[in-house]
């Protein structure tokens, strides 16, 4: 009711007492950091460490550190957030209250939609005194509703590369062609975890490990933000899976909150994100848009993030949201037409002295602030030159072209992100067949009306190259595997024959027999707003395998899927010598499938989730049941046993482990070092000491971003030689094995580098720790801390093939 929230914002504690030289909050009481958690977290509450020359440069996002030293240097954004701070605030001092709100509102509310999947309305003059307000755009993988972009390979494909430079790449060229469109904003990238299998926007994030999407979500924000364009980092918090996701409450602890599910947004804080999108669900039974634990205490206070939330579309449920740490709410209305949680009814809510102006002028603040960070000021900015929202108007859409030549990183990744799981009696790569086989309706071309048949990728028909939902683009044009096996038999002169129906089981057996090769390919398919209703291969391919492979003896499995699948049908059939995991590879598909089909790209992609046996031996599934009036309790009783973690503590085995992915050749580890870096920055000494006792340290704000935690703390090299005839990409992989008293799973991933080596060749590896990366949340002390007793290290292929292992130093 009015009036009730008039205590809490008087009671807002706008000094924290400092350590001396530090910068890191102290902890007076436990009573303060209840009062922070409701309180008013400005940017100049985050504290300024110093650059460090080589560990902790300033820069800006549009001058990112080199992907070389991605495990070497923690940037520094504080002066460049610093100096867009003073323009937000200059800018807003001059505008009304009215005008304040409107930063903070979209459009929508006034029953206009804009050409923007999101739109903030400008306060005018745009140039001068006001500014030009903001066009939002999906999507995590592209331009979304828009023509002349590029469909770029899904965020489960970049993850499966395990590979910062492509996936920074991916990220700048995404960048450039938001920019070029007029975008201010990308909606994206997508970073909740796949905590369950079946989930239907899997595909849009980065797989199960909470590393592992954290330095995907890292180096694709920074690419992103280098190309000029807002990142958006998304959904903030606990939201893996999509049935009933407006209402559910996703329900988690908070060890397992800091550990696994927040790490990815701790590190797109640390990559300088301008914007988070909260989610559409309940966290512990609060909206997950008006929790004022996960929005003002941990992401604005904890990891001091100093940019502005926003909501997901529609998932604003109150104007005392903006209390609890919602800045911007999208896309603006409430229902089905006009009016706003925020607008109109926000400056009531100031009028009457329930939310504080200062907060408002805060929420303005921040969404300025991302803007000028951006450089977004600059008269060269382009205007929006697209129309999302009515794609066929022709006086609204520009048809500017910004692919460039993109195209050539979206066929490497796509080869680079393809996963060789089963390789026998030398299958592959093809040598010059004298005649192949294609089957199954994924090896062609859409039969029914292209690439774009369905409004934001919604059906399936043809090549698999993304799943469906606001985390698509319009294809350009899309090559299938068809179109380029063709090409490729032309020039080897080889005999091609195929077959697109799924279901001509007979047909498709017989036109396989006597063939060189038979190569089947089958995919599976979601979309968001759903989840999958199984892990089997759509459209009868499990049958069309076992179809084509009881007459031919050299049959391959090509899979095009947003996600895991059952495979035991057919996995262990004597006929299927090779199996080949593509996931969603975009636009290229065809042409990247085929240089790996012939060994002009030696598979490298690793899988970035756990292949089971059995769905039921996952430690999580989509929660059923409940309804839209009733909150979903979605428990995550499995805690830090997420993914593979929970195979190996359950000693279950699965069909492919997490990282798996076999080569045309082989490598050898030898030659483990582990080394401790000396810190020379006194200022850090006293936090490395309390780590180094196994104590927590004071938390405040931005106290899990803090340089002490993140910086190099131990180096661990080694070398890996390629043993085979061919040259070759290895991906190492770096696992933490904590002490018993850590309460942790066996084994968790922590580092990972890739490594291309000619025949014989070998290359020593370098991978840095961070204390961060060693540390577990005691919910006690509410910090970060190093467990008691030795902490092991595991170095190899995949989370079940160590060829190394050490200690970390005391």
């Amino acid at each position: 009711m009015p009036g009730t929230l008039t205590t809490v914002e008087s009671s807002l504690v706008s000094s924290v007492p400092l350590l001396p030289s530090t910068g890191i909050p102290t902890v007076a009481s436990p009573g303060v950091w209840q009062s922070v958690s409701s309180a008013l977290i400005s940017a100049s509450q985050v504290p300024t460490q110093g650059p460090i020359h080589g560990v902790f440069p300033a820069t800006d996002p549009k001058h990112p550190p080199s992907v070389a030293d991605s495990t070497v240097v923690v940037p520094d954004f504080g002066p460049a957030w610093e100096a867009a701070y003073a323009k937000a605030k200059a800018k807003v001092s001059g505008f009304s209250l009215d005008e304040l709100v409107s930063v903070t509102t979209g459009v929508q509310s006034t029953g206009f939609p804009g050409r923007c999947v999101g739109n903030i309305p400008p306060v005018e003059p745009a140039i001068g005194r006001g500014w030009p307000g903001l066009c939002l755009e999906d999507s995590p993988l592209g331009v979304r509703l828009a023509d002349f972009v590029t469909a770029f390979p899904t965020g489960i494909n970049a993850a499966a590369t395990f590979n910062r430079s492509l996936i920074r790449l991916r990220g700048l060229y995404m960048g450039l062609e938001h920019v070029g469109k007029g975008v201010n904003v990308a909606l994206g990238p997508m970073m909740n975890l796949a905590r369950v299998a079946e989930g239907g926007r899997n595909f849009e994030g980065f797989g199960e490990d909470p590393f592992l999407a954290g330095e995907a979500a890292y180096e694709t924000i920074l690419g992103m933000q280098q190309g000029g364009v807002q990142a958006c980092a998304k959904h903030f918090i606990d939201n893996e899976q999509e049935h009933l996701r407006t209402t559910s409450s996703s329900n988690v602890d908070d060890r397992t909150q800091h550990e696994v599910y927040a790490q990815p947004f701790l590190r797109s804080v640390m990559a300088g994100a301008t914007s988070v999108m909260c989610s559409y669900n309940r966290v512990n039974n609060t909206y997950a848009c008006e929790n004022d634990k996960t929005l003002n205490d941990i992401l604005k206070r904890e990891f001091g993030f100093q940019g502005y939330v926003m909501s997901d579309w529609g998932g604003t449920h109150s104007t005392l949201a903006a209390v609890a740490g919602l800045d911007m709410t999208m896309p603006g209305n409430v229902g089905a037409g006009p009016g706003s949680y925020f607008g109109g009814n926000l400056t009531t809510y100031v009028q009457n002295q329930t939310i504080a102006e200062e907060r408002v002028k805060d929420m303005a603040t921040r969404v300025l602030a991302g803007w000028y960070l951006l450089n977004q000021d600059s008269q060269s900015f382009p205007a929006v030159n697209f129309n999302a929202n009515r794609p066929g108007d022709q006086a609204t859409n520009q048809h500017i072209d910004v692919q460039d030549d993109h195209y050539k990183l979206v066929r490497e990744m796509g080869a680079a992100s393809t996963v060789l799981l089963k390789n026998e009696r030398g299958a592959l790569p093809l040598k010059r067949p004298r005649n192949i086989f294609l089957a199954g309706s994924d090896a062609g071309p859409a039969r029914v009306a292209g690439p774009n048949a369905f409004r934001d990728q919604g059906g399936n028909d043809g090549i698999l190259a993304m799943g469906g939902g606001s985390g698509t683009a319009d294809f350009t044009y899309l090559i299938s595997p068809y179109e380029a096996l063709q090409a490729r038999a032309r020039k080897d002169r080889t005999s091609v024959s195929w077959i697109f129906d799924d279901f001509n089981l007979p047909r498709a057996g017989n036109m396989a027999t006597g063939n060189s090769a038979a190569i089947v390919f089958v995919n599976s398919d979601s979309s968001e707003g759903s989840d999958r209703t199984n892990l089997t291969a759509w459209h009868g391919g499990d049958n069309l395998i076992l179809s084509v492979a009881a007459q031919n003896n050299n049959t391959i499995v090509v899979v095009h899927s947003v996600g895991q699948l059952i495979v035991e049908p057919w996995i262990d059939h004597p006929n299927v010598t090779a199996v080949l995991w593509a996931g969603a590879p975009g636009q290229e598909a065809g042409n990247s499938i085929t240089d790996v089909l012939y060994g002009d790209w030696n598979p490298s992609g690793r899988l970035p989730y756990t292949m089971a046996k059995r769905i039921e031996d996952y430690p999580a599934q989509v929660t059923l049941g409940g309804s839209p009036s009733v909150p979903l309790q979605i428990p995550y009783t499995e805690g830090l046993l997420v993914g593979y973690r929970a195979f190996d503590a359950r000693n279950v085995t699965p069909r492919f482990e997490f990282g798996f992915g076999l080569s045309y050749t082989h490598f050898t580890y030898s030659n483990l070092r582990i080394s401790k870096f000396v810190s020379s920055n006194s200022n850090l000494r006293e936090f490395e000491q309390n780590w180094d006792a196994g104590k927590s340290n004071p938390i405040g704000v931005g106290s899990s971003t803090a340089l002490w935690l993140h910086q190099p703390a131990f180096k661990i090299s080694f070398n890996v030689r390629n043993m085979g005839l061919v040259a070759g990409g290895e991906i190492p992989q770096l696992y933490v094995q904590m002490p018993a008293s850590a309460g942790e799973p066996p084994s968790i991933l922590k580092g990972f580098a890739d490594v291309h080596l000619a025949p014989g060749q070998a290359k020593n590896v370098v991978i840095n720790l961070s204390r961060y990366s060693l540390s577990i949340w005691d919910v006690v002390d509410q910090g970060w801390r190093r467990p008691e007793g030795t902490i092991g290290i595991a170095v190899g292929a995949s989370s079940r093939d160590f060829r190394l292992h050490g200690e970390i130093p005391a």
